[in-house]
């Protein structure tokens, strides 16, 4: 059954670098993006750790997330997330550490099991990745060590300086079941990445609620489901900003990868490769602020997610601006029955 209340909606945010852009513009638009989403009530944005892609500029993600909550306020901010096999848990830890001491009370820690790019990604950052993949769920753990009180019973022998006892919120994030069976295994929130990779989103939301622990860090299950939303006062024009994602992706299937496409009218995929984009985009939300209503009144039913975390990765900035004014109109119907059709 739907929540009787709204559900919170927040932002994913990869500082993209569009045709004509480049990466100063980008974090420009990452700032105006936050301080909307601060303005809007949005309740958090986050930015995710990618390496070697031209178009993804929130490679430095703690640097990132020091600059835009230096220029807001009270809006929550963190990692969407960090590729935790490409850094020791000391590092995150003394990082986000310095972030929550800065910024109190504002700053998540999302973590992933992927390393954020290619094999040359791999040895670029020196890295064993099938180790590093394999120790993830014991780096997890040793993290969260490092970022809670000091124990004096049975001391660490390394402290994270600072990061000790700030206690920065832990997410685990995923597109696989992997994720969904460690966050529920360690009694933290779990947030999926079905804004790409829908596929096992129904499955691992299942697994994840179905055999959560409580935990000192969570009493029940909070699942945040991510998901692309356009929303424009036509549909037409939500689908013409849509294309820029759609290009974005069979570049992606085609390995053509580039900057950000500027948005075209009418585009036309191949039936050969719109078979592999089109499962990708499956969580997408496109149209006007009455059919993402009730796109998401739909996943509501199904899923039930207990927050949304929304990527808007428009080419212009002023029609992401309009997207989240026009999404936030439309919180409070999300999951009302009346708007399920």
């Amino acid at each position: 059954m739907p929540n009787s209340t709204s559900v919170p909606f927040s932002i994913l945010d990869l500082a993209r670098v569009v045709e004509g852009g480049d990466i100063a513009q980008s974090f420009k638009d990452c700032v105006s993006t936050a301080q909307t989403a601060e303005r809007l009530g949005y309740k958090r944005v986050w930015y995710a750790e990618h390496h070697n892609m031209i178009s993804v500029a929130s490679s430095a993600t703690s640097v990132l997330i020091a600059h835009i909550a230096a220029q807001t306020k009270t809006i929550r901010l963190g990692a969407g997330g960090i590729m935790l096999p490409n850094h020791s848990p000391l590092t995150i830890a003394e990082q986000f550490g310095t972030l929550a001491t800065l910024h109190p009370n504002r700053i998540d820690l999302g973590l992933g099991r992927a390393p954020g790019g290619d094999r040359n990604v791999i040895r670029a950052l020196r890295k064993d990745a099938h180790l590093s993949a394999n120790q993830f769920p014991q780096d997890v753990v040793e993290l969260m060590q490092l970022l809670a009180p000091r124990d004096e019973t049975a001391p660490l022998p390394v402290r994270a300086i600072p990061g000790e006892g700030t206690e920065v919120p832990v997410w685990i994030l995923g597109s696989s079941l992997f994720g969904a069976q460690l966050a529920a295994h360690l009694g933290l929130p779990y947030a999926f990445a079905s804004h790409f990779a829908p596929q096992h989103l129904f499955e691992a939301a299942e697994i994840y609620r179905r055999d959560f622990k409580p935990s000192q860090y969570l009493e029940r299950p909070h699942f945040m489901m991510a998901c692309s939303v356009f929303a424009a006062e036509t549909e037409a024009e939500a689908r013409f900003h849509f294309s820029s994602l759609v290009q974005s992706f069979v570049g992606m299937v085609t390995n053509q990868r580039g900057l950000v496409p500027a948005p075209v009218e009418d585009l036309k995929v191949p039936p050969q490769i719109a078979a592999h984009v089109e499962p990708m985009l499956a969580a997408s939300c496109v149209g006007t602020p009455d059919q993402v209503a009730t796109r998401l009144s739909s996943f509501q039913e199904q899923l039930n997610p207990d927050e949304y975390i929304i990527s808007m990765p428009f080419y212009e900035q002023a029609a992401r601006v309009k997207s989240m004014e026009l999404t936030m109109g439309i919180k409070e119907r999300v999951g009302k029955l009346e708007m399920v059709a």
